[in-house]
């Protein structure tokens, strides 16, 4: 598969994921979802490993992939992406996700000694400027003090679960040059279940099965099947093929399809804030693209000729 239309499917998933997460967490508590998507997920791509490249591995590479991969990539984003979205607009997520690629595209300059490029980074600081209106709106607007601060601490949640995310693509690279991104996948996965399991044991102390409802179930099919095994695979295989730093990029597809799902689904309906910052990414983007050759549109394109 072509890795540009694999990152470009992946994070049509993720753009989805939010709202649809969002909705399952108002039934189902979010440890609890956590562990269920990945451990199903672990057990649906199985039959597709070999294990034989786990000797390929040294200590480094086990660093990597359990700090890295399960930790950061998956514990770490995961849980601090649900427990964000209990708090906030499940639209945030993908848009304050989109400052991601300024901390990929420093990151990947010195941990990978990829090669800088001023036009990208000037045109990903004004996306990111527009990511930080989108943090701070409630605490710019009006309404009730305590509930705006919470909607802001979950916006700092969804900052968090994007460190984790760009942390772990700068050591997944290393990883992906020894391993199948199928074997990363699961043994990522794997891992990050004994991260999820003991507060999944804390939940149920108030919650059980029996409440499950349809909203559950939905979070449940869509996180094993797609959100996890589908476009976690893809991701992996993407980022296997081109250079860390235009990995990012992709992440700008998210927002517009969070939105098309968020307002039918749970009625959040964009402010003027979130068009703003919105605006501000996409213009970022634009200015970037000048030289961005590995622009999804731009890729997709060439692709389908």
């Amino acid at each position: 598969m072509n890795p540009i239309l694999a990152l470009i499917i992946a994070n049509l998933i993720w753009g989805m994921a939010s709202p649809i997460f969002k909705f399952a967490l108002e039934n189902i508590p979010p440890f609890t979802l956590a562990f269920i998507r990945f451990f199903g997920a672990t057990l649906l791509l199985l039959p597709f490993v070999n294990f034989k490249e786990i000797k390929l591995l040294n200590l480094r590479n086990w660093i990597d992939v359990v700090v890295g991969s399960a930790f950061l990539g998956i514990f770490v984003n995961i849980s601090f992406f649900f427990l964000g979205l209990k708090l906030s607009e499940s639209i945030n997520a993908p848009i304050i996700a989109s400052g991601g690629p300024i901390f990929l595209f420093i990151f990947s300059i010195f941990f990978l000694k990829e090669k800088f490029n001023q036009r990208i980074f000037y045109g990903m600081l004004i996306a990111l400027s527009g990511v930080l209106l989108i943090i701070l709106m409630p605490l710019l607007t009006s309404g009730k003090g305590l509930s705006n601060f919470g909607k802001f601490e979950g916006n700092i949640f969804f900052v968090i679960a994007t460190f984790g995310s760009v942390m772990s693509t700068i050591m997944m690279k290393n990883v992906l040059k020894k391993i199948s991104p199928m074997l990363l996948t699961v043994l990522g996965f794997s891992f990050s279940c004994f991260g999820f399991f003991p507060l999944m044991m804390g939940e149920m102390k108030s919650w059980s099965f029996s409440q499950i409802n349809g909203g559950g179930l939905t979070g449940i099919i869509f996180g094993v099947f797609f959100s996890s095994a589908l476009a976690y695979y893809l991701y992996s295989y993407g980022l296997s093929k081109i250079k860390a730093q235009e990995v990012g990029v992709f992440t700008y597809i998210d927002p517009v399809i969070a939105v098309a799902i968020a307002i039918p689904l749970l009625g959040e309906v964009p402010s003027i804030e979130f068009v703003i910052g919105s605006l501000l990414v996409f213009l970022g983007i634009l200015i970037a693209e000048n030289r961005l050759h590995y622009h999804p549109l731009h890729r997709i394109v060439k692709y389908l000729k």
